[in-house]
């Protein structure tokens, strides 16, 4: 078993030991996702330059545990939508591969369709 697997199994246990199961349908899991992502955003908003960069350093382990919420609601979700997601991921940058080819898109920011 890997280590995401692992990860996946804890999080299945932990929340099937509390009967929370029955509170996590597809729309409430994304809504869950989307509040933690929120909740890493929120440490960014309106830093920039140096103070951007103190914060992190004196924030590391906050923003932390919040992008470890983000992936703990990814990894429940996949799990119950049957998603295999490291397959995913790999389909997912081929694609991106494709789209951004080095010689067309390195140190360019612009979306594949203005390349």
């Amino acid at each position: 078993m890997s280590k995401l697997e692992d990860l996946a199994k804890r999080i299945i246990d932990f929340r099937d030991a509390r009967d929370w199961k029955q509170f996590h349908n597809p729309k409430d899991l994304a809504i869950s996702l989307a509040l933690e992502a929120a909740e890493v955003l929120e440490h960014f908003q309106w830093k920039t330059g140096q103070e951007l960069k103190e914060y992190v350093e004196a924030n590391k382990e906050h923003i932390s545990e919040e992008l470890a919420d983000v992936l703990y609601w990814i990894l429940l979700m996949t799990h119950d939508l049957d998603i295999d997601i490291l397959a995913t991921l790999e389909k997912k940058m081929q694609k991106n591969e494709q789209k951004y080819p080095v010689e067309k898109s390195k140190g360019n920011h612009k979306k594949h369709t203005q390349l």
